[in-house]
């Protein structure tokens, strides 16, 4: 055999070893060739998740709980979820770049760490201490790992119940829903997750196009580290509905915005679903006294939209939902007042003519309450909750969980997992009806102590969207916060194939 041969096939060998799914086939797909199999699910091995700076006050309670569902893992596989606390700043880091995160004071003492699937472990800290948080999930603990971050202020300019399910770092974001308008304070939160620098353009657009800011020249984000922005002190434009893009040069970065009004309360506002021809927000509560819708059309193309609401019996056309015109590059509002009259819904914006879609990305600023006793929270438009999607931090009362169906029936499976201090979980299934959406206070786990996690499996029939709305009543405000119920992307397809070296042969 000749040494070129040879080197070949020793090159092919370790290539094949070192990717476990590589495939070569003989040209023309002869009797020598391999056919390549068909992908397999698996579950992933490895999910990361950053959270925001909870901190703002010294009368704020925050409570981190990390969850993950039973049954998604390789049986018997090791691994453990780890969060983090992100001790300083970007604007700190940048002062001391030779700092190592990992020798932080502190960090190690205040990691939250998740050893078993099934049952949630919950973390408090007190006051203006909560940092942002980074974690990484590995082995049985990975598939479907989701941390929910509550924080109550029940005094002050910020009093409100605010929520957020950590997010995955990513390279951009749309979070419709902000504002730079008077009575308003907008932090859109960065956090970079990893060992590098980032760097992000933080765009804002308004009702007439994007608005001028001193954010031009990129947004650095130090290695391991949070980066709070003043949304209203990067620009001199003042507008009602802003959409905030964040996209970055390089690296990945975790954003949300931390949403405070005057009159109102405060929330997160977590990014919407990626562009798309249609939006579907789920979850809005029955006894909501002001709804407005807020669409942003990306790209150069106008959108022609109608809004639909779909409530327990069907689909329906609200007034001022006729028709939705949103210019190209340009975030418009509309108010849809007490549009859910008593009953609980979710909102369906699609093309106004069949075959004319434009992407779009759409939120929710929902209001319950009158006079003083108002609170606000935020529904971004989401995604299909595919095979499966959990929330953690449901309480014994105040969890609700909101499904819908926009197009076909389906049937989910909702399982209430044990408590973080005992109790035993609890399954049940809903049929949803196509059109309509399905409002259920959450089962509670038999015996529970302490909070717990909810998943929601789609068993049959169409695609779901959902939520959970946590309603945590204090002193006569109905303090409440909304969650999109995501896909965990908890399994990933992995292609079986076998190499033929024979291409390697003269």
């Amino acid at each position: 055999m000749k040494r070129t041969t040879i080197s070949l096939l020793a090159a092919a060998t370790a290539l094949a070893a070192v990717t476990g799914f590589a495939a070569v086939t003989a040209p023309g797909g002869g009797s020598g060739a391999t056919a390549a199999k068909s992908p397999v699910r698996l579950p992933v091995e490895r999910s990361a998740l950053v959270c925001p700076m909870a901190g703002s006050t010294d009368i704020a309670d925050t409570r981190h709980t990390s969850y993950t569902p039973a049954g998604g893992g390789t049986a018997g596989e090791q691994g453990a979820a780890v969060l983090k606390p992100v001790i300083r700043s970007s604007v700190e880091r940048a002062a001391e770049p030779g700092e190592d995160r990992a020798k932080e004071p502190g960090a190690e003492k205040r990691a939250i760490t998740l050893k078993e699937p099934g049952k949630p472990v919950v973390a408090e800290e007190d006051g203006s201490e909560a940092p942002a948080f980074i974690g990484l999930a590995t082995g049985g603990t990975a598939p479907g790992w989701t941390v929910q971050q509550t924080t109550a202020v029940t005094a002050g300019g910020g009093r409100g119940l605010l929520g957020l399910s950590c997010a995955a770092p990513r390279t951009e974001f749309w979070i419709p829903g902000a504002s730079t308008a008077e009575g308003r304070q907008d932090y859109v939160h960065l956090t970079n997750p990893d060992d590098t620098p980032a760097v992000a353009d933080v765009m804002l657009y308004g009702k007439n196009g994007e608005l001028k800011t001193t954010l031009t020249e990129g947004v650095p984000v130090s290695a391991g580290s949070s980066l709070p922005i003043l949304l209203s002190t990067v620009t001199t434009e003042a507008s009602a509905d802003v959409t905030v893009h964040v996209r970055t040069r390089s690296g990945r970065v975790g954003a949300a915005v931390r949403s405070t009004e005057t009159e109102t309360g405060s929330d997160w506002i977590a990014a919407a679903a990626d562009p798309a021809g249609a939006a579907v927000l789920p979850g809005i509560p029955a006894d909501a006294t002001s709804v407005r819708l807020m669409v942003h059309a990306p790209g150069d193309r106008d959108a022609d939209l109608k809004v639909e609401l779909a409530g327990p019996s069907g689909r329906i056309v609200p007034l001022g939902g006729e028709s939705l015109h949103v210019k190209a590059g340009m975030t418009t509002g509309l108010e849809l007042k007490d549009v859910t009259k008593g009953e609980a819904g979710s909102l369906i914006v699609s093309p106004e003519r069949a075959g004319r879609a434009t992407p779009v990305v759409a939120a929710l600023r929902v209001v319950r309450g009158k006079g003083d006793e108002q609170e606000v929270a935020f529904i971004p438009a989401t995604g299909p909750l595919g095979e499966r999607a959990s929330v953690a931090d449901n309480r014994s009362k105040g969890s609700t969980l909101s499904l819908t169906a926009p197009d076909a029936a389906a049937r989910v499976k909702v399982t209430a997992s044990a408590g973080e201090k005992g109790g035993e979980p609890v399954v049940k299934s809903y049929d949803i009806k196509a059109g309509t959406t399905l409002a259920v206070p959450a089962q509670v786990p038999s015996g529970l102590k302490g909070s717990y996690g909810l998943t929601v499996e789609t068993e049959s029939g169409g695609p779901v969207h959902g939520s959970r709305t946590l309603a945590l009543p204090d002193d006569g405000v109905e303090m409440f916060t909304v969650q999109p119920l995501l896909d965990d992307r908890g399994t990933v397809e992995v292609p079986e194939a076998e190499a033929d070296l024979s291409v390697l042969t003269d």
